[in-house]
């Protein structure tokens, strides 16, 4: 059983900055990025979290022994100081610590814990990393100038960038890993200095590893500008009416 969440929140976030200094921590209908990220997590079932800091480490370091507090949550931090590198060298930073099954997620991302869950549900062998996908290529609830896109064959992802022309799904930035991701990024770092995550997964989708989970109607928003913030909020706003 997966139990383990892993959280790269250490970048910069700079094309968020006009909505707070610091991208984990902007509030997107009275909450934190951060708080969605790991609470939609721990409703699917998972029980701790690792989070990966970095820029301003120190003040999302107090936030979340803060809200570990309040919510009762199991939150541990590791700190990347190559921040401003790959985001793979975050996931790398957890090498030691995540030695089985974990989730890994992006702290800008909101999701319906259902995403989790159908993730979770996949069949898949311990040396396969599972990628949530959309393949819903009308949702509006997605940036085509920055989203990165996946090439789907049958199951397996045959193909992953953010500049790809042709492609039948959308990267929703959730996995269901294990260690063949850690050792998956390392292989792209060291033989073609490529420390991102895509970079690990386009070599487990070269050997045909990468399987391609398709989310359906599950919910989710990379909140990565002021425009995607705003449908975020205009999204939460329509779904708490819907549940009042």
């Amino acid at each position: 059983m997966t139990e383990d969440l892993l959280i790269v929140a250490a970048g910069t976030g700079s094309r968020l900055r006009a909505k707070g200094n610091l991208k984990p921590l902007v509030e997107v209908g009275g909450k934190a990025l951060i708080e969605y990220a790991i609470g939609a997590a721990f409703d699917a079932g998972l029980t701790r979290a690792t989070v990966v800091t970095g820029y301003h480490a120190e003040i999302l370091e107090s936030y979340l022994a803060e809200l570990a507090k309040r919510t009762g949550w199991q939150i541990d931090t590791i700190h990347n100081p190559e921040f401003l590198k790959p985001n793979g060298l975050s996931v790398l930073k957890a090498r030691e610590r995540i030695k089985g099954p974990f989730c890994l997620a992006m702290c800008d991302h909101i999701v319906d814990p259902e995403l989790y869950r159908r993730l979770l549900a996949a069949d898949r062998g311990d040396d396969t990393v599972a990628l949530a996908v959309d393949r819903r290529m009308d949702n509006p609830y997605v940036d085509l100038e920055d989203v990165t896109r996946v090439q789907l064959n049958g199951q397996y992802i045959a193909h992953i960038g953010k500049e790809m022309p042709t492609y039948n799904a959308f990267d929703t930035g959730i996995f269901a890993a294990g260690p063949a991701l850690f050792d998956a990024i390392a292989q792209s770092g060291d033989t073609s200095g490529d420390y991102s995550i895509s970079g690990g997964m386009r070599i487990l989708a070269s050997e045909q590893r990468a399987l391609g989970v398709d989310v359906g109607d599950a919910f989710w928003i990379d909140v990565d500008s002021p425009e995607m913030y705003e449908l975020a909020n205009r999204w939460l706003g329509t779904s708490q009416t819907a549940t009042a």
